[in-house]
């Protein structure tokens, strides 16, 4: 698996090379000599990068080597795209020049054609072996053929730089467009969840979701700070915080968490752990949000004014024994009244719906995060984002206020999501 990975990658660069560089320069020029350095050292410095990020090294390090690895993954996505569009183009492109070429030789040779004069009496003589002279016509002057005005490697060479340059163009537009998208935090938007069970007294309850900010060593304090201004705009009356909050220890982000504990709202935040939780420990950072303000939801439910507010661990922590268990966090409730669950994988709705949940809330897809990737996204993931209805349970999925890897979201922009419950008796 991991030679065809290299394998692939390999020949992606590969591919980047002969159209960016081979076929846009001259062979031994400093152009190709410094395109061919270059597309040899990204992979490189993005393998070290993608590495030292998982590894336990300084977290400055992890800061330093991020942003170009994972930008370049980015990049390589779009780019490669680029020139496979570009490939539909290239010939196109090639047979309008090659008639254009055509055209104007054969108009140039038509323009010099020579004419055929007509002889004339005093035409020139030339003795003969007999002593007499012989008539000989004048020559005309030989014509060469009009050469092509444009060669044909030449049309070549402006073929690849054109498509070269729009496919360049076009990946790093996106790539910037992508980063601006995560950069100026996530939008707000607003959703309502009719709930049978919900009482009149509780109709019109805002809960505002947040997922999937994923603080790390590219996102720090700043992109907090934004996510929580977000929610703060909104005046909710309860924060679910939906899992993967960070990438990295209560060490290195500590410190940038800290924006959290200006989250405000009536009734409190809560939060419950995501995969990425437990790529470190993710008791340590239980522990941590717990000091910021939120209330973390362990399998465990509390009650709210007209619903029970349910959180399940992830699945991940099935590996440490800490894993999603309904029977212990809805062990006991009364059936009657009307269950939110916190869930950060979309995958356990199935379980929700066996165990009478109303209303599920998760995360964990990014809506895909960077097209085409959202297909991927979307075939492992019962909803990719958005409300949609599985028996009597309602399923919510946030794209998540972040993102993980690349800093980069392409048709799946970030969000905070007010879902506002409505009574059917209201």
């Amino acid at each position: 698996m991991a030679l065809a990975a290299i394998a692939l990658v390999a020949g992606a660069h590969y591919y980047i090379w002969r159209r960016l560089v081979r076929d846009t320069t001259a062979a031994g020029g400093t152009a190709r000599k410094a395109g061919t350095v270059v597309i040899i050292v990204l992979p490189v410095l993005t393998l070290v990068g993608v590495s030292v990020g998982r590894a336990d090294t300084p977290f400055a390090l992890k800061q330093i080597l991020g942003w170009p690895a994972y930008m370049w993954l980015a990049t390589l996505l779009y780019l490669l795209l680029a020139l496979l569009v570009g490939e539909a183009v290239r010939p196109l492109l090639r047979r309008v020049l090659d008639r254009r070429a055509a055209a104007t030789a054969g108009g140039t040779a038509t323009e010099s054609a020579p004419v055929e004069e007509p002889a004339t009496v005093g035409a020139s003589t030339t003795p003969t072996a007999s002593g007499g002279s012989a008539d000989v016509p004048p020559t005309a002057p030989a014509t060469p053929l009009a050469p092509d005005p444009v060669p044909d490697h030449s049309r070549r060479l402006f073929v690849s730089r054109v498509v070269g340059g729009a496919a360049a163009a076009a990946a790093l537009a996106t790539v910037g467009y992508g980063t601006a998208n995560v950069l100026r935090g996530p939008s707000v938007k607003r959703v309502t969840v009719p709930l049978a069970k919900l009482p009149r007294a509780a109709h019109g309850y805002r809960i505002a979701v947040v997922s999937d900010i994923h603080l790390g060593p590219l996102l720090g304090k700043a992109h907090a700070q934004r996510v929580v201004d977000t929610i703060n705009s909104t005046n909710p009356d309860l924060i679910a915080v939906v899992g993967d909050l960070v990438d990295g220890t209560v060490a290195d982000l500590g410190p940038a968490a800290e924006p959290l504990a200006g989250l405000k709202s009536r009734h409190g935040s809560y939060f419950v752990t995501g995969n990425h939780e437990y790529f470190g420990d993710a008791g340590e950072w239980v522990d941590h949000v717990r000091e910021l303000g939120l209330h973390p939801l362990e399998n465990a439910r509390v009650e709210i004014d007209g619903f029970d507010l349910v959180g399940v661990n992830d699945i991940a922590g099935e590996e440490e024994g800490e894993g999603p268990d309904f029977a212990k966090a809805l062990g006991g409730r009364d059936t009657a009244r009307a269950s939110v669950l916190m869930a950060h994988q979309p995958v356990v709705i199935h379980d929700a719906v066996k165990h009478g949940i109303d209303l599920q809330l998760s995360g964990h897809t990014h809506g895909g995060q960077m097209w085409p990737v959202s297909y991927i996204a979307q075939a492992a993931n019962p909803t990719l984002a958005g409300l949609e209805q599985y028996g009597d349970t309602a399923l919510y999925v946030t794209r998540g206020a972040g993102a993980w890897g690349p800093p980069v979201r392409v048709g799946a922009p970030s969000d905070v999501t007010v879902v506002q419950l409505a009574s059917r008796q209201a």
